[in-house]
């Protein structure tokens, strides 16, 4: 049994998004502290509106620099993925229960990107394609992925989502 599966084995309270989490071996972690002047997550009518999530991991960034020159596609996928996990812990921080989202409603990934680097639809699937499977068809959202020159504490990608719930 994964370290995520324990976690969560025994516990009556796992929502069924966190368990398909669970089965793919990742769990959410507690919610980043912001790193300036904003909140992790905001509601406002139906949705969650997340800030922009790093991929941190315990705190920390797993790697740093710009994808296609310091960090390759690959690992920014996976980072990508990081980020998601981070978004989804706030919305969760927001609405109590994942089990609350109807839909993700749009996705939009940051990828810190050398000037020769246009792979950014192939990074931000890793957060789509995590979306997909632990939320099905309603998992299923508008997009962007964007380069751009650096950003915050020189992650290599960010994320944001809104996700709508009842």
């Amino acid at each position: 049994m994964s370290e995520a599966q324990a976690a969560t084995a025994g516990t009556e309270a796992a929502s069924a998004v966190e368990r398909r989490l669970a089965d793919l071996g990742l769990n959410l972690p507690e919610v980043a502290a912001p790193v300036a002047a904003y909140v992790p997550a905001a509601v406002a009518g139906g949705f969650v509106y997340t800030s922009g999530q790093l991929p941190f991991v315990k705190g920390e960034l797993p790697a740093t620099g710009k994808v296609g020159a310091d960090v390759s596609a690959e690992d920014a996928k996976r980072y990508a993925e990081l980020c998601i996990i981070n978004a989804l812990a706030a919305v969760k921080a927001q609405i109590g229960d994942l089990d609350r989202v109807t839909r993700i409603v749009k996705v939009v990934g940051f990828v810190a990107s050398d000037p020769s680097f246009t792979g950014q639809p192939g990074v931000v699937n890793g957060a789509s394609e995590l979306l997909g499977k632990v939320f099905g068809d309603a998992g299923a959202h508008a997009r962007s992925a964007v380069g751009v020159a650096v950003l915050p504490l020189d992650a290599p990608v960010e994320v944001e989502l809104i996700a709508e719930f009842a």
